[in-house]
C-alpha cells in the first residue's frame, strides 16, 4: 500500500518534472538550439545522375525575444554554410503570436534574408500567417502582402501559384511555388468567401512547358494527397512537427486519411518532406523537435530511401 508520503513525494516529482519541461520547452529549446536535418534521397521521377543539394528554410515567425535579428543572421550563416545548389523559403516569416517582446518589422527580417546565397538563387513562397499578419489585403480580398512585398525589394521572387525552370549542369528541372491553402480564413470576419485558399495546383502544373523533374514549394503539406506522380519532391512546412513531438508522435497533427504529414519523409505519388521549421506558432513552445534547416540532397550520391 502507498503511503501519503510516498504519494506525496511522488506528485513532487511529476511536478517538478512538468515545470522542468516546460521551462525547457519555452526557454531553451526555441531560442537556443538549431540543428540541419538532412535527407538523402531519389525520387522515382528524378534522375539519379542529377545530384541537386536543397537548403529549405521554414516558418521563422520572426519576433523579440524568440527569433530576433540576431538569431537570423545565425541562421542566414548556418544555412549559406552548407553550400547547397538552391535555397528555398517556405512561408510564415511574420510572428505567429502575441507572446512577443517586440513584432520585428518586414522589412527588417527581409534585409536579413538578403544576406542568403547560392549558386541557383534563393526562392520563396508565403505561408498563412503572413497573408492572416496583413489586415489590409485580408479586408480587400486582393493585393500583394508586406511579407512579399518586402521580399521581393530585396530581390528574392515569391511564387503564388506560379513555377520556374532552373539548370544544373545544363540539367533542368523546375521549381514550382503554390498559393498558400488557408489565406484567407481570417477573412470570413468581414466578408462571405467560397474558398479559405488562394491556391491552384492544377494551374500551377499547367505552367510546366517540358517533362523536367518539379519540385513543389507548398506551405501545409496537405495538398500531397492531392499531388501527382508528375511531380518529383513536394517540401512543405506549416506544422512546425507539431512543436510537441513525443516519440515520433505529433499530437496535435492528426493524421490526414491515414497519412502521417505532420513532419519528415513521407512516400505518396510523390516524395514529401515536412520540415519542422524555425519558430513558434500560437505558443512559443517546442518540445522534442528544435528549430531546423532542412538540407536536401537529390540524385547521385544520395540513396533511395524505401
Amino acid at each position: 500500500m502507498i503511503t501519503r508520503r510516498k504519494f506525496l513525494k511522488s506528485i513532487g516529482a511529476v511536478s517538478a518534472f512538468g515545470v522542468s519541461t516546460a521551462a525547457y520547452g519555452v526557454g531553451v529549446e526555441p531560442v537556443l538550439r538549431l540543428r540541419v536535418t538532412r535527407y538523402n534521397l531519389t525520387p522515382r521521377q528524378w534522375p539519379a545522375d542529377l545530384r541537386l543539394r536543397i537548403a529549405v528554410i521554414s516558418d521563422v515567425h520572426a519576433c523579440h525575444p524568440w527569433m530576433s535579428l540576431e538569431r537570423l543572421e545565425a541562421i542566414v550563416a548556418r544555412t549559406n554554410a552548407l553550400n547547397a545548389d538552391v535555397i528555398v523559403m517556405l512561408g510564415d516569416y511574420v510572428a505567429g503570436h502575441r507572446h512577443v517582446t517586440r513584432f520585428i518589422r518586414s522589412s527588417e527580417w527581409a534585409a536579413v534574408f538578403a544576406g542568403l546565397k547560392a549558386p541557383l538563387g534563393v526562392h520563396a513562397i508565403l505561408g498563412n500567417h503572413d497573408y492572416w499578419d496583413d489586415k489590409t489585403v485580408q479586408r480587400q480580398g486582393k493585393g500583394l502582402t508586406v511579407a512579399r512585398r518586402a521580399l521581393e525589394v530585396v530581390g528574392i521572387p515569391v511564387y503564388e501559384n506560379d513555377v520556374t525552370r532552373l539548370t544544373k549542369q545544363g540539367r533542368p528541372f523546375w521549381l514550382a511555388g503554390l498559393g498558400d491553402q488557408f489565406a484567407w480564413m481570417p477573412a470570413r470576419r468581414f466578408r462571405r468567401i467560397k474558398r479559405i485558399g488562394v491556391d491552384d495546383l492544377d494551374a500551377t502544373l499547367a505552367k510546366v512547358t517540358d517533362d523536367a523533374p518539379i519540385i513543389l514549394l507548398a506551405h501545409e503539406p496537405d495538398v500531397a494527397l492531392r499531388v501527382p506522380s508528375r511531380v518529383a519532391l513536394q517540401l512543405s512546412g506549416h506544422t512546425h512537427g507539431g512543436q510537441v513531438r513525443l516519440l515520433g508522435w505529433s499530437p496535435a497533427v492528426p493524421p490526414r486519411n491515414g497519412v502521417r504529414l505532420a513532419y519528415g519523409h513521407v512516400r505518396l505519388k510523390c516524395d514529401v518532406i515536412v520540415s519542422g521549421g524555425l519558430g513558434c506558432s500560437i505558443v512559443p513552445l517546442r518540445v522534442g523537435i528544435p528549430p531546423e534547416i532542412v538540407l536536401v540532397t537529390l540524385g547521385k550520391d544520395a540513396p533511395a530511401v524505401a
